[in-house]
């Protein structure tokens, strides 16, 4: 802090009508040259912790200034929640992705990092939000059409390109053209975007679905699609979320063709596939590819698009995050402080957190705490970790 804010909090506070620290602020900037006295241990960023389990701790290193931790904790837990709630609910996506690609495509794994793509920047609260979120589900998915996410990755995690995405239709784009033109506003997709090795989305359904899928796709325009040499990725953003992609899965088989895996599972033709966008969330995506893999077609043929669901239906009761002073110092000597009320009771006294064959416990702080995963992060106004996006996202993807 400086002088200026200072004197900012102090005029706000009297104002706002609440006691002002003046002489603990004051000693900080005097005594520490403005910068906070405080201690941060966190877990490695991208290591999976089973909730329940501390991922950080704050202690001031200046006993003149005890009241310091209090007054971070609402910053501190607001910017690891959300991050973390989000990159969880990807995580376990990928995982659910990962489980049937394992059962039932023949194709390179890396694949799966561009099975899930964040729409979610038009339906975040703030620009800040989708920063934060949109970079939290780069940690396990590398494309996205949330810019703000890659953008920080890039300027706090040195990544220099997090996350890739294509061209892609939006319904003003067709539907501009008028319906009886819906043919040539497809075909002009082609021209502008589908060139020999690339690849370009278009959303189907303006008017119906299955006929852009059976006429318009699957014959009117169905050599131009093939002579291109581009993917063409079909998108329904309308309908039963479970049920539609499914049907124009099946639809394009019909007009397209497919192989069949050493699986024995269906594939579309490498220039065509499906990216279902709409209705999108951890139980619909298990749900679609249950009934792909029942009806033997492989994952590999959908994409799936994710927006609120993925960046803003979520808070911090999701995974119960909580903060609370655990333990104070007095005279030396370490004391317990805890709640202890019915359904909410927080961890005592100091802790780490130790993992043995897999496994996360948090345990009492033996003083040394050898073992403790959580590392020394922020000390006296310095950041002591500056680790790069790669490292990040090899431990959440290990």
């Amino acid at each position: 802090i400086v002088f200026q804010d200072y004197i900012e909090a102090k005029y706000f506070c009297q104002e706002h009508g609440v006691p002002f620290n003046e002489e603990g602020w004051q000693y900080i900037l005097t005594e520490h040259k403005g910068y906070l006295p405080v201690e941060i241990h966190a877990v490695p960023e991208g290591t999976v912790v089973d909730t329940g389990n501390v991922l950080l701790t704050i202690q001031n290193t200046d006993p003149k200034v005890p009241w310091i931790t209090s007054y971070l904790e609402t910053a501190l837990l607001r910017a690891i929640w959300y991050p973390t709630t989000v990159a969880t609910k990807s995580w376990s996506i990928k995982q659910t992705i990962k489980e049937y690609y394992e059962a039932t495509s023949d194709a390179d794994p890396s694949e799966i990092d561009f099975k899930l793509v964040d729409f979610g920047a038009r339906g975040v609260s703030s620009e800040e939000s989708a920063a934060i979120g949109g970079m939290a589900h780069l940690v396990n998915f590398k494309t996205t059409d949330t810019m703000t996410g890659i953008l920080a990755a890039k300027r706090y995690y040195h990544e220099k390109m997090a996350g890739y995405s294509i061209p892609a239709a939006e319904h003003s784009t067709i539907t501009s053209w008028g319906k009886e033109n819906e043919a040539d506003a497809y075909r002009n997709m082609i021209k502008q975007f589908g060139h020999a090795g690339k690849t370009f989305a278009v959303v189907s359904d303006s008017y119906d679905i299955m006929n852009a899928v059976e006429n318009i796709w699957g014959k009117e325009l169905h050599d131009e699609v093939v002579a291109s040499g581009a993917t063409l990725v079909v998108r329904p953003d309308s309908g039963d979320p479970v049920e539609t992609p499914i049907i124009v899965i099946a639809a394009l088989m019909d007009e397209f063709g497919y192989e069949t895996n050493s699986k024995g599972y269906a594939v579309l033709p490498s220039y065509i596939r499906v990216l279902q966008g709409d209705g999108i969330n951890e139980d619909t995506v298990k749900q679609i590819l249950h009934h792909i893999e029942a009806l033997k077609f492989s994952a590999e043929n959908i994409i799936f698009g994710m927006g609120g669901g993925l960046l803003q239906q979520v808070d911090r009761d999701t995974q119960k995050f909580a903060m609370k002073c655990s333990a104070i110092r007095i005279n030396g000597e370490w004391h317990d402080v805890y709640k202890e009320a019915p359904g909410k009771s927080s961890k005592r006294g100091r802790l780490a957190l130790v993992e043995e064959d897999g496994v996360y416990r948090t345990v009492a702080h033996d003083g040394n705490a050898l073992n403790d995963v959580m590392r020394l992060v922020f000390r006296n106004g310095d950041l002591m970790i500056d680790e790069d996006f790669a490292t990040i996202r090899e431990r959440a993807n290990s």
